[in-house]
């Protein structure tokens, strides 16, 4: 068995093999007495929550079913659930699988019928659901791929229509699953007009055809929580570089959530030319710094919503035989460490970073490190409790491309401070759509036994991780089995000590310290 190449198939197997051969190159009582019971201090009550609906990596593919292809090219967005929710052709098995070989990828993305499963379930287990953040990668893999093998003669003008149907799709079909509640979309890096991690450096045309369902899907917050003003600068913020900020609604006062198109600072980003341009990525941190220094000026609260993490992508590394403690560099999810020094030096008013990308459930920290500032030097004062850093979900998948099962991830939010207080995730029972049933899957507060999701608990929570090298703990057991949904095996126990470095050191540097450090502890 080898490690897959740029384009072969990566499956859960497939990635730990990989890791668990690189591993060894990542790294090179008394008896007790009895006592009377102290009284207990009576239980703080529990915060009053609102709920919301975080979903991340959808995927849609409108070419599960190649038959279908033409007749959705030539329709509008609201004639394709039709079309899509038609009878398979049938030719689909062999049609499927020849598009599949011409456009090689490592799993089945979310068919229509897997996506109609999801809002079923959505609508049943969401219905309380005040708002809904989506964090990335709308398409499906090899979109621009599969769409022109499947229509030679088509225009990049038909191509862009194409996109903006899927997109539609996605947000209609929630609008009418969960209706009238603003729904906040961030991009990733398969949503694209042009091609995978690729989008032009300034008002790039798909992001100015997006830009008004972005808007629309905004259209259940209430005017008051989003002026005229504020959408205006939403339809030219996203149609400049993909990013905007608006209000969370109401009881949610005085929070603001900041969208980043983070597709411009991965390491694989590149013009639609082909071309590598830091400036998008530069005018997006800017931006950024802006939005957070108003906010502070207003004295609001902040979430921050993007697609790829900040920090170590532990499987490239691993992939890659980097050796970190000789030197080696690990390999990063983005092309500098700007986004998470920026989040960590504003953590008083930061209160939970949102991401998708690894279609993994993943809890992780940005923890201000050496060098660097723990707070904004304009803060006056900051609570112990955020100055720890800033609590980041990763937020599993729609698609089952990984072979992994569907998740979506319900959340309790304290509306009076902004904070993720307890979240279910809901899995699916297969990977297709049909006769799948949706259940919960963990809820965070009974599993890790913790009353919130705050930097303080995440910051004990990954200590123990990291005092935990053969994750032998319950909490360790508790995260090897809901990281990769539906899977049993544990194999991420081969590199937990690795990975739980990552779940607090996003700096290269940092990593590879606490990497090296956990090697010399467990040396016989």
């Amino acid at each position: 068995m080898k490690c897959r190449t740029k384009n072969g198939p990566r499956t859960l197997g497939h990635s730990l093999f990989c890791l668990t051969l690189a591993a060894g190159v990542l790294i090179a009582s008394a008896p007790v007495v009895a006592q009377p019971p102290a009284p207990k201090a009576p239980a703080p009550s529990p915060p009053s929550t609102i709920a919301a609906l975080f979903l991340s990596d959808i995927h849609l593919d409108p070419f599960s079913d190649p038959a279908k292809v033409v007749k959705l090219n030539a329709s509008s967005a609201a004639e394709w659930p039709t079309i899509l929710a038609a009878p398979p052709s049938a030719t689909q098995p062999q049609d499927s699988a020849a598009l599949q070989a011409a456009c090689p990828v490592r799993g089945i993305d979310t068919p229509f019928l897997l996506w109609q499963s999801s809002l079923q379930a959505i609508h049943a287990n969401a219905s309380r659901a005040q708002f809904v953040t989506l964090s990335g990668d709308l398409l499906a893999h090899a979109f621009d791929c599969k769409f022109k093998t499947l229509l030679p003669a088509a225009t990049h003008a038909d191509y862009l229509a194409f996109v903006e149907n899927t997109i539609g799709t996605i947000v209609s079909g929630l609008r009418a699953s969960l209706p009238g509640i603003p729904i906040y979309i961030a991009m990733g890096n398969n949503d694209s007009g042009c091609t995978d991690y690729q989008l032009n450096p300034s008002h790039d045309e798909f992001l100015a055809l997006t830009a008004p369902i972005v808007l629309q899907a905004l259209a259940g917050t209430l005017p008051s929580d989003l002026s005229q003003a504020n959408r205006d600068a939403v339809i030219a913020d996203f149609a400049a570089g993909g990013y905007y900020s608006a209000p969370l609604p109401s009881p949610m006062a005085n929070t603001r959530i900041l969208v980043l198109d983070n597709l411009f600072l991965s390491v694989k980003y590149a013009t639609c030319a082909g071309q590598p341009d830091p400036a998008p990525a530069a005018a997006q941190l800017a931006w950024l710094e802006a939005q957070l220094t108003a906010a502070r000026q207003r004295h609001e609260r902040v979430w921050v919503m993007g697609h790829i993490p900040p920090g170590v992508d532990l499987y490239s590394t691993a992939r890659r035989l980097t050796n970190v403690c000789a030197g080696g560099k690990p390999q990063m999810f983005l092309g500098s460490e700007s986004i998470a020094e920026t989040l960590a030096a504003n953590a008083d008013i930061v209160r939970l970073a949102l991401f998708g990308h690894t279609h993994s459930d993943e809890m992780r920290l940005i923890a201000p490190e050496s060098g660097r500032a723990g707070a904004n030097p304009g803060s006056a004062s900051i609570p112990s409790q955020t100055a720890l850093g800033v609590p980041l979900k990763v937020v599993a998948s729609i698609t089952p491309v990984n072979g992994n099962r569907p998740t979506f991830t319900l959340a309790a939010i304290d509306p009076a401070t902004a904070t993720l207080v307890d979240y279910t995730v809901i899995m699916a029972s297969n990977l297709t759509g049909a006769a799948t049933t949706w259940s919960p899957e963990y809820t965070y507060s009974t599993a890790y036994h913790q009353p919130t999701f705050t930097p303080a608990a995440l910051t004990d929570l990954i200590a123990g991780f990291q005092q935990d090298p053969s994750a032998k703990a319950a909490a360790s057991q508790v995260y090897l089995r809901s990281y990769f949904p539906g899977d049993r095996s544990s194999l991420l126990q081969l590199v937990w000590p690795q990975y739980a470095c990552s779940l607090n050191h996003d700096s290269a540097s940092s990593f590879a310290a606490c990497v090296c450090a956990a090697s010399l502890t467990s040396a016989p």
